[in-house]
């Protein structure tokens, strides 16, 4: 008995812990069949990172600020002392051609990387788990011992998933060099992640914030279309990072992705303090930007027929079912 209720206790944790790489890289298409024996690592990377995210956010009841800034900081370490991606010459160019690199780092990559982690990382699988378990919203998931282990699974998946990636998988499989950052860029990232890591949970955690301006958010149905669409344009970016039109100007490539980034900033804090502001309008947003994320992917995959493409059809269609599931459970919940 006290087996299953240890077993229930930890189902959100679980689930966060897993939907974290499963939007980010699985459903659009990221880590296909063939190489889903990743999929563990990214559980505890980017899964164990969010799990200890959400439990200080919900533990200090700290603001979307405050999330922001250690969303950004997981996001950071993956790009400059995990894997690297944002600082390696790119492993894969469309046309040949290294595209809008400089200073050492990919950086139209890195804008791209920094609000699509931040995003489909936290954010969304966080407010995905509490929409699943609406009851248990406002509890931390996991203790003290909890956030150890978490905290020792993400420090051994981000070893795995630097070495596997850095010096396996660029000089094995893509015959690059393998890849050693700079010192000073080390410095660098360590110094942003403890910025913003202390400006999140420091002694000013709590005023931290952001006068955001009330909006009458749209419905729900209103705000899936402009999450999608906001993941197609998204999705843009990344593909003129790997080079698709080389001479596609880069600082307008920055300026839209900046504009990506401000839109929701903006929208999304004065939608949420609206008081017409419930849970329809959360779930509307995130299966719109989950659907728009899981459509565009199929990008990568024309001119493919095997079965790393048939696996993401399956999985696709799985994930649009749950999701449809957990709609129809919400309404339910509303009528009784």
């Amino acid at each position: 008995m006290d087996k299953k209720k240890d077993q229930k206790s930890i189902a959100p944790a679980i689930t966060l812990m897993v939907l974290a790489p499963l939007l980010t890289e699985v459903l659009p298409g990221a880590t296909r069949f063939s190489s889903m024996f990743v999929f563990p690592v990214e559980v505890l990377v980017w899964g164990g990172g969010a799990l200890l995210i959400r439990t200080a956010y919900r533990k200090w009841n700290l603001g979307w600020l405050n999330l922001l800034f250690m969303a950004l900081s997981l996001s950071i370490a993956e790009e400059f002392l995990i894997q690297q991606t944002s600082l390696a010459p790119m492993v894969f160019q469309i046309k040949g051609i290294a595209y809008a690199r400089a200073f050492g780092m990919n950086y139209v990559y890195l804008l791209w990387a920094l609000i699509y982690e931040s995003v489909f990382v936290v954010f969304l699988p966080i407010y995905l788990t509490e929409l699943i378990f609406p009851k248990r919203r406002e509890e931390l998931w996991i203790g003290k011992r909890g956030v150890i282990t978490v905290s020792l699974l993400f420090l051994v998946g981000s070893f795995l998933a630097w070495f596997s990636w850095t010096q396996i998988a660029r000089p094995k499989v893509f015959h690059v060099p393998a890849f050693n950052p700079p010192l000073v860029m080390v410095l660098i990232a360590v110094a942003l992640i403890g910025s913003l890591v202390y400006m999140a949970l420091g002694p000013s955690r709590n005023k931290l914030g952001w006068t955001a301006v009330p909006l009458n958010p749209p419905q729900g149905w209103m705000l899936g279309l402009i999450g999608g669409l906001w993941a197609v344009l998204l999705y843009g970016i990344v593909v003129l990072a790997f080079g698709i039109s080389p001479t596609f100007p880069p600082a307008i490539a920055i300026g839209a992705g900046i504009v990506l980034a401000a839109l929701p900033l903006y929208l999304v804090p004065g939608w949420t303090i609206n008081q017409n502001w419930d849970r329809n309008h959360v779930y509307g947003l995130i299966f719109g930007t989950v659907m728009g994320s899981m459509l565009v992917g199929f990008v990568g995959f024309i001119g493919t027929y095997n079965i790393d493409l048939y696996f993401k059809i399956i999985v696709n269609i799985i994930a649009t079912g749950l999701l449809i599931m957990l709609g129809v459970r919400m309404k339910k919940e509303v009528a009784e």
